[in-house]
């Protein structure tokens, strides 16, 4: 073979070599953009988790509302389906009023209610039970949907189905704490109010919490992520966000969230015990801004292997009353506090908007949990204090996700 040959022979080699790199690369480079575009949820999906955290909220305040009214106790049995019928004859209304009779409620407190005042207990707690079940239909069902359609990202399909298994753990707590009311046992204690668990009541309310949280989470993030795939996402927006003189301020708004929690959670303390019956005065508690000492911290809620009193925080309703009072000051201090410092920093608009909201929501939720307490807790007034609880913690989720560092 000539020279001219196999220089011609290696020229074509490296040609075709390249030009099968070139295309290899290419074919790699728009895989990745396929795929990309494949992870990304669609709207669609955060608007029905939006949807669905409307609910939870709903549930919330109508579950805060049936323990107000105090209707929790009226049904005493759990039947997925065939609860989801109310009676309909006298027949069945008496029958069901019978049962009802059977529990320390009636025995305790209720012994002169008439079938017709039972109605209405009833309906309070049967319209949050299926209000939960309308809840758990809406998240399975169209999420089933959403999955089987490819409209959503491997990731959010585990959230979600993270949230719907959380949802089932919330349905068996909410007939774990019922029980804990239908006890026999109450009758064998002298002085004892027929009522569900504190500790029950507050894990239910945990639970309804954080299975909000995270529909709202995940939600919001699905349309972050839309925005930045479609690039409608500002670029000076999240510049403004990944700038480090915010990470005092994020890493305190954080901070600023679980001292709210805190606080919701001692709520649900006070709402187990009525420890907001008691000392219904403001700022005041007896005769100074402290309770005396020995009621406080009363021989009557230790038991012997206690080891010290600490029982009173979850059992004394004066205790219980105090700590919630304290925790509500001290958020709304903080808040304050963090709203003035807020004033200082370079902050997007939504940003701004969402700390300029939560300042509004803790003066509200303040204002309503004086007025609930001197005006000893009517329904109307607690069951506001309880969404403005729940209003304060969605203006805090909304400003840690805005904050929220930006991939760009």
């Amino acid at each position: 073979m000539s020279q001219c040959t196999k220089r011609t022979s290696l020229l074509n080699y490296t040609q075709q070599f390249k030009s099968s790199f070139i295309t290899k690369r290419f074919n790699s480079v728009a895989a990745k953009e396929v795929l990309k575009q494949e992870v990304v949820t669609k709207p669609v999906v955060a608007y029905w988790l939006y949807f669905n955290a409307a609910m939870v909220f709903s549930i919330v305040v109508v579950g805060g509302l049936t323990r107000l009214t105090e209707s929790g106790l009226s049904i005493t049995e759990w039947n997925v389906i065939s609860g989801m019928k109310p009676p309909r004859s006298e027949a069945e209304w008496e029958e069901e009023f019978e049962k009802y009779k059977q529990y320390p409620e009636y025995k305790i407190l209720n012994r002169h209610m008439t079938i017709n005042e039972f109605k209405t207990i009833f309906y309070w707690e049967w319209s949050h039970r299926m209000i939960g079940r309308f809840i758990g239909a809406s998240f399975i069902i169209p999420g089933l949907y959403f999955a089987s359609r490819g409209h959503m990202s491997k990731r959010v399909a585990k959230q979600t189905f993270g949230i719907t298994a959380l949802m089932g753990f919330q349905g068996f707590m909410g007939w774990y704490m019922v029980k804990s009311g239908l006890s026999d046992a109450l009758m064998k204690e002298p002085g004892a109010v027929p009522r569900v668990s504190q500790y029950r009541l507050t894990a239910h309310l945990a639970t309804a919490i954080a299975i909000y949280g995270s529909t709202i989470f995940v939600a919001a993030d699905i349309m972050r992520q839309n925005k930045i795939a479609s690039g409608a996402y500002p670029k000076s927006v999240a510049s403004m966000i990944n700038n480090p003189v915010l990470k005092r301020f994020r890493i305190a708004t954080h901070a600023l969230g679980g001292l709210m929690l805190l606080t919701v959670f001692s709520g649900g303390l006070v709402a187990g015990l009525d420890a907001g019956l008691i000392y219904n005065e403001f700022p005041f508690m007896g005769e100074g801004i402290v309770p005396p000492k020995d009621e406080l911290w009363s021989d009557k809620y230790t038991k012997p292997k206690d080891g010290g009193k600490w029982r009173n925080l979850l059992e004394n309703p004066t205790t219980v009353q105090f700590d919630h009072r304290t925790l509500a000051e001290t958020t709304a201090t903080l808040t304050t506090i963090l709203w003035l410092y807020s004033r200082r920093l370079p902050l997007p608009k939504n940003v701004r908007i969402a700390t300029n909201t939560m300042m509004g929501a803790v003066a509200v939720q303040i204002t309503l949990g004086i007025s609930t307490l001197i005006y000893m807790v009517p329904i109307e007034l607690a069951a506001a204090h309880q969404a403005g609880a729940l209003a304060l913690l969605t203006s805090n989720f909304w400003l840690i996700h805005a904050l929220r560092r930006v991939p760009l």
